[in-house]
């Protein structure tokens, strides 16, 4: 068999995916949600019954992901192998419980994470190396995330710990939509400043030496210090205009957080509209104008979707950021998921630090390769 014929980042990704399940804990038996537990390997947090088809299914992708050859058949595959995953390990946790203190949590551990992580690798080196279409990897992702959803909301999971806090908590979807409306109450007005700020920085250089050093300092101020620096002025604002403080207004709460997700989301966007505009070739103006358009109608039929691909990167930085800061929003009062993080941290419970973990990061993702396809669309990927 020669060599060049041997896909290496799969073998080495799939040896990864095998050696993680084998040689480190698959899951945790706590006494209580808090204490530490016994670790407990995949053979022995599973019987045989259970775990015979994640077997199956892993000594499948480990013998076809060497080659360079069947790509579609390794993708079918790997998501095979990663819903058996998940369907084992809540047949594990059933199991463990069985027997167990009704106090007992099983929680996920290293091991299972960390395939996860390599069965994520290997989907996306699979997706790539068949060349999938912007469309069809949106689908890809959309039907993973359909088959996930559905375990979950059968119940399958329910004897897990990282379940049983989500059940604990009454308000997880009012903290979900929270983390959204802060989120996206901070983008949208950053774009409809952002967009025309940038497009007149493309057009003086003068305003453009001016704006992008202030940009440049407020994005190197740390959150934590940015929202602490704006509850003073927001609590003077709401103390001397009760008005205000009932508009919600205030020194803690959505106000600090959202003002400052505005001010580090101009950067990306300001600059990405500036960057955008300037690749513009001059022939493609040059062309506009001598077809009888003026400069309205070239900037909204040229100039604008030519540079709309540049916008979107920059926008897609502003979204995956701030999805993540949100979380730490929390510490003022702000809500959303990290709620979750700073509970779970003050009450050294690990699987309450994930439920608020595991959602942003799902979210980011989430929003992240849906503004990926609308790139690649506007890029002249066919659909």
């Amino acid at each position: 068999m020669k060599f060049s014929k041997l896909d290496k980042v799969g073998g080495l990704l799939g040896f990864a995916l095998l050696l993680s399940l084998f040689s480190l804990p698959f899951v945790s038996l706590q006494p209580n949600r808090i204490m530490p537990g016994q670790s407990l390997g995949l053979l022995e947090a599973v019987s045989l019954n259970s775990l015979l088809p994640l077997l199956v299914t892993l000594v499948l992708t480990s013998l076809l992901c060497p080659f360079k050859k069947a790509f579609a058949a390794r993708l079918l595959l790997i998501m095979l192998t990663l819903m058996t995953l998940m369907y084992t390990v809540g047949a594990s946790a059933t199991q463990l419980l069985t027997d167990a203190s009704p106090l007992a949590r099983i929680s996920l551990n290293a091991g299972f994470w960390l395939a996860i992580f390599w069965l994520s690798l290997l989907l996306t080196d699979a997706a790539i190396k068949l060349a999938l279409r912007p469309l069809p990897r949106l689908a890809l992702v959309a039907v993973i995330v359909a088959a996930v959803t559905s375990l979950l909301a059968a119940g399958h999971w329910d004897s897990l710990s990282l379940l049983r806090e989500y059940h604990n908590q009454t308000d997880f979807w009012r903290q979900a939509v929270r983390h959204l409306q802060l989120s996206l109450g901070s983008i949208i007005p950053a774009v409809l400043v952002g967009i025309p700020l940038g497009v007149r920085c493309h057009r003086s250089a003068r305003l453009k030496a001016m704006v992008f050093p202030v940009l440049n300092v407020l994005q190197t101020i740390p959150s934590l210090a940015m929202f602490g620096l704006l509850m003073i002025p927001l609590s003077l604002l709401a103390t001397g205009f009760p008005l205000l403080a009932e508009l919600g207004i205030r020194g803690i709460g959505a106000a600090p957080a959202v003002i400052a997700l505005f001010f580090y989301s101009l950067l990306p966007i300001v600059s990405n509209t500036a960057l955008g505009f300037d690749k513009i070739d001059d022939r493609v103006l040059e062309a506009a104008t001598g077809m009888g358009m003026n400069a309205r109608q070239r900037l909204w039929q040229v100039e604008f979707p030519l540079a709309m691909p540049v916008i979107l990167t920059g926008l897609r930085v502003v979204v995956t950021m701030n999805i993540g800061l949100v979380a730490v929003a929390a510490l003022v009062g702000g809500g959303g998921f990290g709620t979750y993080i700073f509970q779970g941290l003050g009450q050294t419970a690990t699987d309450l630090v994930i439920l608020g973990a595991v959602p942003t990061l799902v979210l980011a993702f989430l929003f992240a390769i849906v503004i990926d396809t609308l790139i690649a669309i506007l890029r002249g990927g066919k659909a």
